[in-house]
């Protein structure tokens, strides 16, 4: 069943309040609450999060302007509606430039109101969607699509619809590139709450100083350059999903946060002191083992506990060899330049295959879109695949290890073997941390902390 959207009547005139309240609760869609002045409206929107308010703009001690400025800083995502009477056109057409969706006169007619909230709903989605996109283009890249027919593929594939039915959380790992944040989103898609948004947050990549505002908000003055109210994303998130990409990655100080969130839906904005509370599913993700991670004391076990109701393991890419022919024609697609699409020969392909595939998907992809820019004809032969592919390397080290001896340690190993790595992937740090398998935050981590070269 889809989640219902969560609306305020704020108005002085009871019997108008039931009768809206009435109207308005007969359609499963809706859960309305009440509010008989523009007081305990304040009180109930600090508590609650909207999708859209009936406010009336006459009401003693608070009147309906004042309410609206407060609903335009503290919850910029929910839409007003006016309620007026014809004397007051004027000024409900004010309240349009101070940021109110539209106004109905009275006397209402229940058509035109129900008519007025689904507009103002698909509004609010835009916006949120708006929000949303501008976030993603500038941090996500690649396939939006789920390609693939091993057995091991489509075993994913299969668990992740069954597992969508229910609110339970899920736990999906795997190494980076494998495209968790795909089943992530199917699962979404193929939910009760796929008409509802999908908000994904990569914890790897925002510092932790910002993760907690990221998620949960801040108020105006929480914090040094908080000049406006932030809403969290998982404010955005009410009645969707929320999906935490490298979770593992969560600082400890944050952790504990999370995991009340996770057991109550309530949180407090970064400088607050009102309790929110909102109703969101969580999918998380992790190329991390988040069991050892327990057992090294950098990841909370009950917080694990809470997390991992149901799991799923993306698979390698090497782990499912049968795809990488149908993958590299839909990268060949996607990535053409003109209406004829590049195919690859047969020793090309045969490459494609013996390669133990590092990055996973995310690799392949990569590998294609270069080779597309560098055949000249419409076949891509084996030298236009990177030099390693022809050597028969996995990739080829640039230098060798130096032998273990007594004197080297796993610290000086490790230092090695990034500073190669770096080297390899001409230091690029993105793909770096794809062929470690790690995130590159923790790259970064890494870097600063052996005071590696990182020129590009």
């Amino acid at each position: 069943m889809a989640r219902k959207y969560n609306l305020l009547v704020v108005d002085d005139e009871a019997p108008l309040r039931v009768l809206l309240e009435s109207e308005l609760s007969e359609a499963d869609e809706f859960a309305v609450d009440l509010a008989a002045d523009g007081g305990e409206a304040i009180n109930l929107i600090q508590g609650n999060v909207y999708d859209v308010i009936l406010l009336d703009i006459r009401m003693p001690r608070v009147s309906g302007i004042e309410v609206l400025k407060f609903v335009q800083e503290y919850s910029p995502t929910t839409q007003v509606i006016i309620l007026t009477n014809y004397a007051d056109i004027k000024t409900a057409i004010e309240t349009i430039k101070l940021g109110a969706y539209d106004f109905l006169a009275k006397p209402y007619d229940i058509e035109e109101i129900f008519n007025t909230i689904h507009r103002a709903l698909e509004r609010r989605a835009l916006f949120i969607d708006n929000k949303l996109m501008k976030s993603e283009l500038s941090r996500k890249t690649g396939t939006h699509e789920l390609i693939g027919q091993s057995p091991a593929f489509l075993q994913v594939i299969e668990s992740a619809t069954r597992f969508a039915e229910s609110e339970s959380f899920v736990l999906i790992q795997g190494a980076s590139g494998t495209g968790k944040e795909l089943i992530a989103n199917l699962i979404h898609r193929r939910s009760p709450r796929n008409n509802r948004p999908f908000v994904a947050v990569n914890c790897a990549s925002i510092p932790d100083a910002l993760l907690e505002s990221e998620l949960f908000g801040h108020e105006k003055g929480a914090f040094t350059n908080a000049f406006t109210t932030k809403q969290g994303l998982v404010e955005v998130a009410n009645g969707g999903t929320l999906f935490l990409d490298e979770v593992g990655d969560i600082s400890p100080a944050i952790q504990p946060k999370l995991l009340r969130f996770l057991e109550t839906g309530e949180f407090r904005r970064v400088g607050g002191t009102n309790l929110l509370t909102v109703d969101v599913r969580v999918v998380s993700a992790s190329n991390k083992i988040l069991h050892d991670e327990v057992a090294a004391g950098r990841f909370r076990e009950d917080l694990l506990y809470r997390l991992n109701v149901v799991s799923l393991h993306m698979p390698p890419l090497r782990d499912r060899p049968e795809d990488i022919p149908i993958l590299a024609d839909h990268f060949l697609e996607s990535k053409a330049k003109s209406k004829n699409v590049k195919r690859l020969s047969a020793g090309a392909l045969a490459l494609l295959r013996a390669h133990t595939w590092p990055g996973n998907v995310r690799e392949l992809e990569h590998v294609i879109e270069g080779a597309v820019l560098l055949s000249s004809g419409d076949v891509i032969e084996e030298s236009d695949l990177p030099l390693y592919f022809q050597r028969g390397e996995q990739p080829s080290p640039a230098s060798p290890l130096p032998q273990p001896s007594g004197s080297v340690t796993l610290e000086e190993l490790e230092r090695q073997h990034i500073e190669r790595t770096l080297a390899e992937q001409h230091f690029n740090r993105a793909r770096t941390a794809q062929v470690l398998g790690i995130s590159k935050k923790t790259l970064y981590l890494k870097i600063k902390r052996y005071g590696l070269r990182v020129e590009e």
